[in-house]
């Protein structure tokens, strides 16, 4: 019988995820001989959520310049689920961490919302949705713990005390250490944070919420100010841990009718319940379960938080800047969160041009969250999509998700003001295809940050709307019994639906479908690129070619002299060779020695690190060498055949198609782009063999 889960083994597993301490209760001794012994455990938020980045890893990716957290570039909780790509993703990421850690010194981030801002269908929602979870499980793991107290036994001693209430959890869930008066406490945190080794200090200057605050008070007159017999005898520490679905430390807060808006949804109201039992003034009868009482410790989400009327945000201003709340006829109360918003662009622009949003604009970190420019990266979403999905008999074509990435980026991107760089080139560079001595990248994007209304990447077509079109194409190919996704299905699809497209605005569409026609043109240029490969293509003769390229590249540089292969005797380097390999890719001459420095780089920079020389890992060497193979070889291939034709399981034919299967195509897939690109290429060499 196979290995499966009984309910033993589920429980089991069940039971290795909860903290050991969950339900123990401790007294507030141990808590102090805690504290001495693992300051961070007394964090604040922002203190936590910092450290809770670093714990689940951080790498820096030196090609790209950017920091990336595993937590989004990898997912470990999720084995890869939710992996977000794409540079200026990952910038926006490390943007809103760099707030929280400053938050967590001290310098001023803190006291403000970390608004993240970007597109609809940027990502932002879900990289919100996806910290909160982590946010979670970091609670639970002992690097991550936190406590807070409820009072016990209080109907001994408070006369008119609910039976119900005689155990009471500290209603904002606050660190044990607001019941130690504040000149003791501030001794205490003194001497913690000499043992602190992080990068910042502890602090706690809360005032007990008033519940709490009346319990304290209670009790020490009642035992003359004996402050160790009131938390010895009526105070207990227990875990906490954040969990969304119990409002624990996580709260999101989403807008709703505006006449159905109200204060108290985010800051508490009465508790009608307990109003006749303590009284109107008196704090007991007051429930603690607006959006910022849940959110405290933790986290505070704010979906599309512009869309609030603007008086409903004027609670966010004290809760920003002063980190408290004041509910309708009660005291302020302290809170201790991390505010996140979240809004896109329509609301932004609207709320930034409405002058008595000021105040509330002034207390707001923006954090632009764009859309992703590298369209490889782009791809990645799109296969991450179909990997989580249940598509196990679509075979998806070479180009197929790259080409719909690159549509994306293309409509993404703000025109070049080099008027001899195309869209196409500058999609191209962000992707890491052309090098910085042909086209400045950096010069590239700081050009498209003066030219943007708000930043590059906060327009055009979302990831969302590509997706739904792949998924489309997906579900025609079914119904037609097709095995296969090609770039052409998609094509189809995109050209078909961007007019129907609510989110795409019709003064865009004639743009739209230019871009479109120029993607199309770069997946015929890259199908023909694969026709001849599997016409041509040669492993051996591309890697000698390879060899013998280098060989006169290194002689040439060090102005030595190379072996001929016949003769065995010293020649000068083969300029004809090496220009024949180089023109493939429109090197001119006067850019010859550049690129042969950069080859020869990247040779050396391999065989330091132990690697042997393949060209097929170096993509421009690689794409020349096999053009040139191509010139070589072209002359042999019968192109009557492959324009006329259409019997695939002629010999030759089906030669060519094991080729473009070797490439990662179907056979149904390879058939077609024979069909679609072998005939250009075909045509192509008979006109120029007629010339």
């Amino acid at each position: 019988m196979p290995d499966r889960h009984t309910l033993e083994r589920l429980s089991e597993e069940y039971r290795t995820n909860v903290p050991d301490d969950l339900r123990e209760p401790r007294s507030f001794d141990w808590y102090l001989d805690a504290l001495y012994e693992e300051p961070r455990i007394a964090r604040n938020a922002h203190q936590r959520v910092a450290d809770m980045f670093d714990h689940y890893g951080t790498r820096y990716d030196e090609e790209r310049g950017v920091v990336e957290y595993g937590l989004a570039a990898d997912d470990p909780l999720h084995d890869g689920e939710n992996v977000f790509y794409g540079r200026e993703v990952h910038e926006a990421i490390h943007e809103f961490v760099n707030k929280v850690k400053s938050g967590a010194r001290g310098l001023g981030p803190e006291k403000r919302i970390k608004l993240l801002l970007g597109p609809v269908g940027s990502g932002k929602s879900h990289f919100d949705w996806l910290v909160r979870r982590y946010f979670e499980a970091y609670t639970r793991e002992e690097a991550g713990r936190m406590y807070t107290f409820r009072w016990v036994d209080l109907c001994s001693v408070i006369d008119d005390q609910d039976p119900g209430d005689d155990v009471v959890r500290s209603p904002m869930n606050q660190d044990p250490l607001v019941l130690i008066p504040r000149e003791q406490r501030e001794r205490v945190i003194a001497e913690i944070n000499e043992r602190l080794d992080a990068p910042y200090t502890l602090r706690n200057d809360q005032h007990p919420d008033p519940a709490s605050e009346f319990y304290l008070n209670e009790l020490l007159a009642h035992y003359d100010d004996d402050l160790e017999r009131v938390l010895d005898e009526h105070v207990e520490v227990v875990r906490l841990v954040a969990d969304e679905n119990r409002r624990e430390c996580i709260e999101t807060f989403e807008p709703k009718d505006k006449k159905n808006q109200d204060e108290t949804e985010l800051t508490g109201d009465v508790n009608y319940a307990k109003l006749a039992v303590y009284g109107e003034s008196d704090p007991r009868a007051f429930d603690y379960a607006g959006a910022f009482c849940n959110a405290n410790r933790g986290l505070f989400s704010g979906e599309e938080l512009l869309k609030l009327q603007r008086e409903f945000l004027y609670d966010f201003l004290h809760a920003s800047q002063e980190s408290t709340i004041k509910p309708k006829n009660n005291p302020r109360i302290d809170i201790d969160q991390v505010i996140v918003g979240r809004t896109n662009m329509p609301e932004y622009r609207e709320k930034t041009g409405d002058e008595k949003m000021e105040a509330f604009n002034d207390r707001t970190k923006r954090i632009d969250y764009p859309y992703v420019l590298e369209y490889d990266s782009e791809a990645e979403i799109y296969r991450k999509m179909l990997d989580n999905a249940d598509v196990p008999n679509v075979h998806v074509e070479p180009h197929a998700l790259e080409m719909a990435g690159l549509f994306g980026v293309l409509t993404r991107l703000e025109e070049p003001t080099d008027e001899t760089v195309s869209l196409l080139d500058k999609a191209k560079a962000y992707n890491g295809e052309l090098e910085d001595e042909e086209i400045d990248r950096r010069k590239l994007r700081e050009d498209a940050a003066e030219s943007a209304d708000v930043g590059e990447g906060m327009d055009g077509i979302s990831a969302r709307f590509v997706g739904d079109e792949i998924a489309e194409a997906i579900m025609d190919a079914t119904h037609r019994d097709r095995t296969y996704l090609s770039p052409l299905s998609v094509f189809d699809h995109f050209e078909a639906n961007l007019g129907g497209h609510g989110s795409i605005a019709e003064s865009d569409l004639d743009r739209y479908e230019r871009l479109l026609e120029t993607v199309r043109e770069e997946y015929r240029e890259r199908a023909i690129e694969d026709v001849r490969h599997a016409l041509a293509y040669d492993v051996d003769e591309l890697r000698r070619q390879g060899e013998k390229y280098m060989d006169h590249v290194m002689a040439y540089i060090d102005d030595a002299t190379v072996d001929d292969e016949l003769t065995g005797r010293e020649t000068e380097p083969d300029e004809t060779f090496l220009r024949a390999v180089e023109e493939q890719l429109d090197v001119p001459s006067d850019r010859k020695d550049d690129f042969r420095q950069e080859v020869s780089n990247w040779v050396s920079r391999r065989a330091r690190e132990g690697r042997g020389f393949d060209p097929r890992e170096n993509d421009r060497l690689r794409r020349a060498l096999e053009r040139k193979l191509w010139e070589d070889k072209k002359h042999n291939i019968n192109f009557s055949a492959l324009v006329s034709a259409t019997d695939l399981d002629d010999e030759e034919r089906s030669a060519w198609v094991d080729a473009l299967v070797d490439r990662g195509y179907s056979e149904d897939g390879a058939a077609e782009v024979l069909e679609y690109a072998g005939a250009a290429v075909a045509r192509s060499e008979i006109e120029d063999g007629g010339d």
